[in-house]
């Protein structure tokens, strides 16, 4: 294997494992934010819906700077992650939570859609049969908005793996923080077209699957 397809693989690989790692991190509070604006109203709502989808309409790297200023060694957040050892900026840590913001406002709308489906009989009928409202959500809610839930996650993780603007911002170009996306920047910046062909396709085939999946949850909702 030539050192050039060396690289394709290992930039691959960090991408994926990076973007399938932030899905698991975004799925918490992903759902649980689903759920409150399906089911809830209360004073602040619309402020919180329009926080969450935020990230959707601002440039990517407004977003970067926004995290730089929230975990960088000189915030308060930053400064005491360092000094318990985890440093956050220009590594992995920096690329899952870029993801991990990116993707969620994806997720919550996939799922908030699945939320707003379930017919409530249900879960008022589990309600006075005195099951409380966790085991409602994990026995009833939850199951029957899996689907849409499941197709919000895929939707995270194809935007996980196409994310630039903060990644680029919170972790830079780095060999060791390189993504699939920085990788096509980067080679076409330094004139590599082989290799940023390379990526492309890479890219395209993993996104292509995961919306292709994706669709067909939402589909069958």
């Amino acid at each position: 294997m030539s050192v050039l397809d060396g690289a394709v693989v290992e930039v691959a690989w960090r991408t994926v494992s990076m973007a399938a790692l932030a899905t698991l991190v975004m799925l918490p509070p992903g759902i649980g934010l689903a759920w409150v604006l399906a089911r809830r109203t209360f004073p602040g709502r619309a402020l919180l819906e329009t926080l969450v989808s935020l990230p959707l309409v601002m440039p990517p790297v407004a977003t970067g700077l926004l995290l730089i200023w929230v975990f960088g060694r000189r915030s308060p957040v930053g400064g005491l992650l360092a000094r318990l050892g985890l440093e956050v900026m220009f590594t992995w840590r920096a690329i899952v939570i870029a993801m991990a913001v990116m993707g969620l406002p994806l997720l919550v709308r996939a799922a908030r859609a699945g939320f707003e489906h379930v017919d409530r009989r249900y879960e008022e009928i589990a309600a006075t049969l005195g099951a409380s409202p966790t085991r409602v959500f994990l026995t009833i809610s939850l199951p029957l908005a899996k689907r849409s839930v499941l197709a919000g996650a895929l939707l995270g993780f194809s935007r996980a793996l196409g994310e630039f603007g903060a990644t680029i911002m919170v972790a830079g170009a780095l060999p060791s923080t390189r993504t699939i996306a920085v990788a096509i920047y980067s080679y076409t910046e330094t004139g590599q077209e082989v290799a940023a062909a390379t990526m492309v396709a890479l890219s395209a085939s993993i996104a292509f699957g995961a919306l292709f999946l994706s669709n067909r949850l939402a589909a069958s909702v």
